[in-house]
Formats: structure tokens, C-alpha cells, sequence
């Protein structure tokens, strides 16, 4: 048991400094590329956000347009029905002449 309490963890010094400078620009890089991720996914956020509220203002404007096309479609038609009258009126007063 002497032995195992002896024998802790330790670095060696035939570990070459490469190694070590290897595994600190490695962990560097992940945490710039976690932190860019991070970043990437905020931006992609408020994006989303802006274009929740344009659609959002598009569907007013359209739900807009089809009010104002269901009423030229009436006025439409009531004018489409009035010409039809007039024409009506008109064939009967030139049949009984």
C-alpha cells in the first residue's frame, strides 16, 4: 500500500513540451469554436425574431387585401347585375315598340 501512495499522479518529464503546447492551442481552439457556435446561434436568433415579425405584419396586410378584394368582388358583381337589369329594360322597351 506504501507503494500506491507513492506512486500519485505525475508528469513525466520524457513528456516532449510539443505534447503539452499541442493539447493548449487544441482546447483553445474548441473553446473559440464553442464561443463562435454561441455567437452564430444568437444572431440566427434575433433573425428568426425579425422575420417572426415581418410575417407576422405580412399576414395583416394580407388578411387586408382580402377584405378589399371580397368588396371589388361584390361591387362587381352589383355592378355586373345592375348592366344586366339595364340591358333587360332595354330589350323590353325596344320588343314592345
Amino acid at each position: 500500500m506504501s507503494d500506491q501512495a507513492n506512486d500519485s499522479w505525475h508528469l513525466s518529464k520524457s513528456v516532449p513540451i510539443t505534447l503539452i503546447f499541442g493539447l493548449l492551442v487544441q482546447a483553445g481552439a474548441i473553446v473559440w469554436t464553442v464561443s463562435m457556435m454561441m455567437s452564430d446561434i444568437e444572431a440566427n436568433m434575433r433573425d428568426i425574431m425579425v422575420l417572426e415579425i415581418t410575417v407576422s405584419e405580412l399576414e395583416d396586410v394580407v388578411q387586408t387585401q382580402q377584405v378589399s378584394l371580397a368588396r371589388i368582388d361584390e361591387n362587381i358583381k352589383a355592378i355586373r347585375d345592375a348592366v344586366e337589369y339595364m340591358m333587360d329594360r332595354q330589350r323590353e322597351d325596344h320588343t314592345q315598340q
